[in-house]
């Protein structure tokens, strides 16, 4: 598979924290409108006020569906110069934020203070004026590729987004979600969940997303397909994904973990009974302005997702 990833390096520099994925959903909806002409089979488009900033695509006759977050991680400026976090950023001093108030564009540096009364530490920001209240920071874009690697800010979850329409391109029957607020507890699965189970009857799920480099998990070792994470999924589902790997030579390794969460969380939570399971390409540097991920690794993703869709 000989893998282009200007497409994923575009979709790295968008600016789509949680609560504001506008961008990335027109950005989406653009690039659908001009590519599915060229995917294999026809797709319905499912967009609008119902379903908020989400985008649903759905081809043929659907049995399982891929959920891939477009969320990105961030900042919220608050008062003065003070940051308060979107979901789970890495802050460090010095790392560089980019965003937009009425004033025009900005970039800022990250400052971390202590706080010596209640004995934490806490973002704020430098920069020459004040950014208007409530104004969105995320990390500036610094995109570096090499013959085995890229990395660059937003690998999570822009690269799940990468790998379903990579998928799209040939897939007959399923359904690809493209979700909102991941980062930040979620909100946006739990509705799409009900619709596309009354609507479809579909009731598997294969979470699209980007998991970390551990102990057990290592770059170029394959996609890893997550056992558990702080939820548990139910293990013949798991089992009957892990039998298909192995008929099928990919090449993949096994992830358990007693933290961490994902769409799947709402699945498991909502009315209906959904199967799920996480499986993603590992990432060194998790949600940092370096999020470092092996092509191999992307590539045994793709594989295994075209491959599910057509078994499950």
């Amino acid at each position: 598979m000989n893998l282009n990833f200007e497409l994923l390096k575009t979709m790295c520099a968008i600016h789509a924290p949680s609560g504001n994925e506008v961008a990335m959903k027109e950005f989406l909806l653009d690039y659908i409108k001009k590519e599915k002409k060229n995917w294999k089979h026809k797709v319905k488009v499912y967009e609008g006020k119902q379903f908020q900033d989400c985008i649903v695509l759905v081809f043929g006759k659907p049995r399982a569906a891929i959920f891939a977050h477009i969320d990105s991680i961030g900042y919220t400026v608050r008062y003065g110069k003070q940051l308060v976090k979107i979901g789970g950023p890495v802050f460090d001093n010095g790392i560089k934020l980019v965003g937009e108030d009425s004033q025009g564009k900005a970039e800022v540096t990250l400052k971390i203070e202590k706080d010596k009364k209640h004995h934490f530490e806490k973002p704020t920001y430098v920069y020459k004026r004040d950014l208007e209240t409530g104004t969105e920071l995320t990390y500036k874009p610094n995109w570096r590729e090499d013959k085995n690697y890229v990395q660059c800010c937003y690998m999570d979850n822009r690269l799940g987004v990468f790998n379903a329409l990579k998928v799209a391109e040939t897939l007959k029957d399923g359904v690809i979600v493209f979700s909102c607020w991941e980062e930040h507890g979620g909100g946006s699965v739990s509705y799409i969940q009900k619709f596309l189970q009354e609507k479809y009857n579909v009731s598997q799920a294969l979470i699209s997303d980007i998991t970390w480099i551990t102990e057990g998990v290592k770059a170029g070792h394959g996609v890893a397909i997550s056992m558990r994470d702080s939820l548990v999924p139910r293990r013949s589902y798991i089992n009957k994904i892990i039998t298909i790997a192995k008929n099928f030579d990919v090449k993949y390794q096994l992830e358990v973990e007693g933290s961490g969460g994902s769409d799947a969380k709402e699945l498991q939570m909502a009315e209906y009974p959904w199967d799920w399971c996480f499986i993603g390409a590992p990432e060194d540097f998790v949600h940092s302005p370096d999020e470092k991920v092996h092509k191999q690794d992307i590539e045994n993703m793709i594989v295994l997702y075209q491959i599910l869709m057509k078994e499950l």
